[in-house]
């Protein structure tokens, strides 16, 4: 059975300053699970209503006491305690990605995969975006959380230390179709609703922009995360040759 100190140290985890405290994080669901292991993420306890889904050690539940701790609507079998790892030192090399107050969790999660996918290493961001460690974050990212460096920090005190190019994804920006782009740069997304901030815009070396197609073109933005899939793709595209 779950102790009382257990179900509060798990559902404290859905708040930021308790896993900061603790130094811990939730992940649910087999998969998640399962590739945060794979990846050797450092596990601190595994809850599940199926053993036999794990190689390691587990406290078996039943499905009212998974949904006591679960932060999903429908609990998904397992629910997994991590530690967080310690934060690496932040190379300069290859390609970046710099997050300028992204809030949305689902955003900053999906953004976080697609750098897995396009091999991008290391994401910068400023500390109002939002918590890589929020469950819904971590349900977003599903696994890719373990392969991704992200790092909170002062943005505008590391753009300015860089000696990268410094690209920025802006409405009045260059075609990002008709740009030279490098390998070794930073790219900055900004905020969903307001973009990059003024302060942030100041230091870039290029505004580069996705342009619209056909005739109408009466769609206002594109959403952070389309966004940066498409420009992440654009810089792969062309410095991959």
């Amino acid at each position: 059975m779950l102790s009382k100190s257990q179900i509060k140290l798990i559902t404290g985890l859905g708040q930021k300053k308790y896993r900061d405290q603790s130094q811990l994080f939730i992940a649910e669901g087999p998969k998640v699970i399962a590739e945060l292991l794979d990846s050797g993420m450092q596990l601190h306890t595994l809850y599940t209503t199926d053993p036999s889904l794990f190689s390691v050690e587990v406290q078996q539940l039943n499905e009212a006491e998974l949904k006591k701790i679960s932060f999903l609507k429908t609990p998904n079998t397992a629910l997994a305690v991590f530690h967080i790892p310690k934060p690496k030192p932040i190379a300069n090399s290859g390609l970046t990605l710099a997050l300028d107050s992204v809030r949305d969790p689902g955003n900053l999660g999906t953004i976080i995969r697609l750098c897995d996918w396009f091999n991008i290493s290391r994401v910068l961001c400023s500390t109002d975006t939002a918590d890589c460690y929020n469950p819904k974050v971590i349900q977003a990212t599903m696994g890719s959380i373990a392969r991704v460096e992200v790092h909170y920090t002062d943005l505008s005190h590391v753009l300015i230390e860089s000696e990268q190019p410094l690209y920025g994804a802006c409405m009045e920006g260059e075609n990002v179709y008709a740009t030279s782009l490098h390998e070794n740069a930073i790219l900055v997304m900004g905020n969903e609703a307001h973009g990059i901030s003024e302060e942030i815009l100041r230091l870039l070396n290029k505004k580069i922009t996705i342009p619209q197609f056909g005739p109408e073109q009466k769609t206002e933005s594109l959403n952070v995360a389309t966004a940066t899939a498409i420009l992440l793709s654009e810089f792969r595209r062309s410095t991959e040759r």
